[in-house]
């Protein structure tokens, strides 16, 4: 199944470590694989619609870092204002986009993508399971539109393919310890 992966993601995978290890190793691997500027996991609890991001790189210190140190509720306009999200609510498959500035408005809201992400081309990649979405993988450039291959598309369903149950396992594991946390 991992043949087509480089060397440096199919490692990660291999390694025997606890869900953050992995998904934190994952980033760098992906984002260099792709020669990309970024690469985010936005993790969620599809019953609460508790989200974060809780892992990042990027390639230089010139490039914005996406994090958030906590579980927060999604905005219950983030699908309208976001239709890519909205896709990867349905469920549907992973969105390539070579040139945010060409885009149709159908695939994403321009706005929205400057104004919270400033990339110019990437890959909205789904982490789905029983039709529920667990979290979206991101890598992404910034200065200048990139295509986006088949075989780069087909390498990220497969990484999505095989860190999803690893994404739900840190998602289960966190979401729970930040409710027992929490002073309510």
């Amino acid at each position: 199944m991992l043949t087509e992966l480089p060397v440096s993601i199919k490692h990660v995978f291999t390694q025997s470590a606890p869900p953050d290890t992995l998904l934190s190793a994952l980033m760098p691997a992906v984002g260099e694989f792709l020669q990309g500027d970024r690469c985010f996991l936005y993790l969620r609890d599809p019953r609460t619609r508790l989200g974060r991001v809780p892992f990042c790189w990027v390639r230089h210190s010139g490039i914005p870092s996406v994090y958030d140190a906590h579980w927060k509720l999604e905005p219950a306009t983030l699908p309208q204002s976001d239709p890519m999200f909205a896709a990867a609510l349905r469920a549907e498959p992973s969105i390539a986009v070579d040139d945010v500035e060409a885009a149709s408005p159908h695939v994403l809201n321009r706005q929205f993508e400057r104004e919270n992400f400033g990339h110019r081309a990437l890959i909205h990649a789904h982490l789905c399971q029983d039709g529920q979405l667990w979290g979206v993988l991101q890598p992404c450039v910034f200065e200048q539109p990139r295509h986006w291959t088949e075989a780069e598309q087909q390498a990220i369903a497969q990484v999505v393919s095989v860190m999803t149950p690893i994404a739900i396992a840190y998602v289960q594991a966190t979401v729970v310890s930040a409710r027992l946390q929490s002073p309510d």
